[in-house]
């Protein structure tokens, strides 16, 4: 009896435990966007800092979030925190223009001056390399399901938490979870 207990956990373990690949072993750091600018922007320079990654879009419902993030820049960027926006045009096709004309609506529209990433896929099979990470590493919830969707990480390069995009950058959640993780 106690044999086939054994047999039984064993035989669990393999075929109910979760697969660790080698994506399952990256982190943020493995990856890098170019940057508005056309510049290759290394994700590696955030170590040991907490980084929220959101997917942006100037012609949406939620663009006036871009303002809620700025505020949030300010207040967190001198404390190892960092915003980075990446503009997708995945969603309703709210991101049409070229990285030239979001950089221009960024800076006028909102003076933001937090990161900003040339436009990308950020689902699906054609997804930026980092998006398709997030969902592999942790799970669906990871994948934004439409603009201003938010990837919250660590100060080791792991995915602690994501936030709806209905979910102000403001909100008490938000700012409760980059303050516990800023510590």
């Amino acid at each position: 009896m106690k044999k086939n207990i054994i047999y039984f956990i064993i035989i669990s373990m393999i075929f109910f435990t979760k697969n660790i690949n080698a994506e399952n072993t990256k982190t943020l750091y493995d990856f890098s966007f170019n940057n508005i600018d056309g510049k290759k922007y290394l994700l590696s320079q955030h170590k040991n800092k907490v980084v929220l990654i959101v997917n942006v879009a100037s012609q949406c419902g939620f663009t006036k979030q871009y303002a809620d993030l700025q505020i949030l820049w300010d207040k967190y960027k001198n404390k190892n925190f960092v915003i980075i926006g990446v503009p997708s045009n995945d969603f309703g096709n709210q991101e049409p223009g070229t990285n030239s004309e979001i950089k221009n609506f960024c800076e006028t529209n909102f003076n933001i001056s937090f990161p900003i990433m040339e436009k990308a896929v950020v689902k699906g099979k054609d997804a930026h390399p980092f998006y398709k990470w997030a969902k592999e590493t942790y799970g669906s919830a990871a994948e934004p399901k439409w603009n201003f969707h938010k990837i919250l990480i660590d100060k080791n390069g792991k995915i602690i938490d994501t936030f709806i995009s209905t979910t102000n950058p403001q909100s008490d959640k938000v700012i409760k979870a980059i303050e516990k993780n800023l510590n």
